[in-house]
């Protein structure tokens, strides 16, 4: 009994551990190591040299677009950065709030070191810890500099009064002390080191992707603390009810086949030919954040992207890149799948998937069909793409017209005829995921 009870502890340690002790975002990149203050390099922080003379408030519009405030801090329909949006987590709903200048209800009365130490260390104004679904373990990294350059724009916008609505948690979830320990465990990265041993452009881009963009904290998957898994860096993970895909060096289930200029075409316009269109969460990052990047930004990125180690998605399989048969009876799934696309969907994405008026409603070399879950179609089919996003091809919402059914039905043959493994969506999966919306 002793030594099972010893044999216990040392799993629960190593195990324990294991989720604590991680490596580091870039440690994947050997080399040496600087603080920003000591680097005689270009510094990867601040603005591009492009915009190395424009006054403080664009070039902290500029960072505060790096770092796509604007997405969570508006409500769908709202006003920008007036907060409100809702964030469905597994324990509960959390809004996020209101950072306008307006004093009683937004930023307006908080000092820079207050905004600081929020940004950096997750702590409010008024002491309280907040939750990392804003995401400071990530932010921690950017420079004070640019954390008060985004705060100066923050403070230029008309203040708007908007309390912050409530939190849903339950216990013990709702004891925000309890992210202090979070805090200590995975916010310990600090400011961003360049590695002396990789070029300017890579040190900049690991500064966009990492501190910036935090493009891990949709696409790493979490451990039990939800904290990002860094052994597993930028293997897939979740964002609002959607998968956000794997974005390492793996050639089959990530971006290792894209070429950098697939990456900043797919990052500036949202749309790289025959590596599909972005949607969801993502399309409004290229909506917010990315598109508004200069190109040497934008090249900066996928310069580093393309860097990070390959790591294969399991559940994942490779894309399929052929199109379908012109045929609209060929191909595998449900007659209702196939009646429903043929009313609803080919006369857009065409019977090959190659897109009838538009390359950008192709859905050949998709990774949202190629995926068996077929989650991220579902959503498609339930909420459209909810606005003409930078002046792409509209698809209208189905939600209100499918019945769940109907959209499992949909999916299914859509993955089956385009994809490489057919997805098996029941109507029960499609009534979770429209909770999600």
């Amino acid at each position: 009994m002793l030594l099972f009870t010893a044999a216990c502890g040392v799993f629960v340690a190593s195990f324990g551990g294991r989720m604590v002790f991680q490596p580091g975002p870039t440690d994947f990149a050997e080399g040496r190591r600087s603080s920003l203050a000591d680097y005689t390099g270009s510094s990867p922080a601040g603005v591009p040299p492009e915009l190395a003379s424009a006054d403080p408030v664009t070039r902290g519009k500029y960072m505060m677009a790096v770092a796509d405030c604007a997405a969570c801090h508006t409500a769908k329909g709202g006003i920008p950065f007036a907060g409100g949006r809702p964030f469905k987590l597994p324990f509960g709903t959390i809004y996020t709030s209101n950072i306008t200048p307006d004093v009683e209800t937004g930023i307006g009365a908080w000092t820079d070191a207050q905004f600081l130490r929020a940004v950096h260390n997750g702590v409010g104004r008024d002491g309280k810890r907040l939750y990392p679904a804003f995401p400071y373990a990530s932010y921690a990294m950017l420079s004070d500099a640019d954390v008060l350059a985004i705060k100066a724009y923050l403070f230029s916008l008309k203040p708007v009064r908007n309390p912050t609505k409530p939190n849903t948690f339950a216990y013990p979830f709702n004891q925000r002390w309890l992210m202090a320990f979070w805090s200590a465990l995975f916010n310990r990265t600090g400011e961003y080191r360049p590695n002396l041993d990789r070029s300017p452009e890579w040190n900049r881009g690991a500064y966009l992707v990492e501190a910036g963009g935090h493009c891990g904290e949709c696409h790493t998957p979490r451990n039990l603390m939800q904290a990002m898994d860094q052994r597993a860096k930028f293997t897939g993970g979740a964002a609002e009810g959607w998968n956000a895909y794997n974005i390492s060096g793996d050639p089959e289930t990530g971006i290792g086949a894209w070429s950098p200029a697939e990456i900043s075409t797919y990052l500036r316009t949202g749309f790289a030919p025959g590596r599909g269109t972005a949607s969801g969460p993502m399309a409004e990052v290229v909506e917010l954040s990315t598109s508004r990047l200069t190109q040497s930004d934008l090249n900066a990125i996928a310069v580093y992207l393309k860097s990070v180690t390959g790591i294969r998605s399991p559940s994942l399989p490779a894309i399929r890149t052929s199109p379908a048969a012109r045929q609209p009876l060929a191909g595998s799934g449900g007659s209702d799948g196939r009646q429903l696309f043929a009313g609803a969907c080919a006369s857009c994405h065409a019977w090959t998937g190659g897109g009838s008026l538009y390359p950008q409603a192709g859905l050949t070399g998709s990774r949202s069909v190629n995926d068996p879950s077929g989650v991220n179609v579902v959503q498609m089919i339930l909420s459209g793409t909810g606005r003409q996003p930078l002046g792409r091809p509209f698809m209208p919402a189905f939600g209100s017209v499918y019945s769940d059914r109907e959209v499992a039905a949909l999916a299914n043959y859509v993955t089956a005829r385009f994809g490489t493994k057919a997805s098996t969506v029941t109507p029960r999966d499609v009534a979770k995921l429209r909770q999600q919306n």
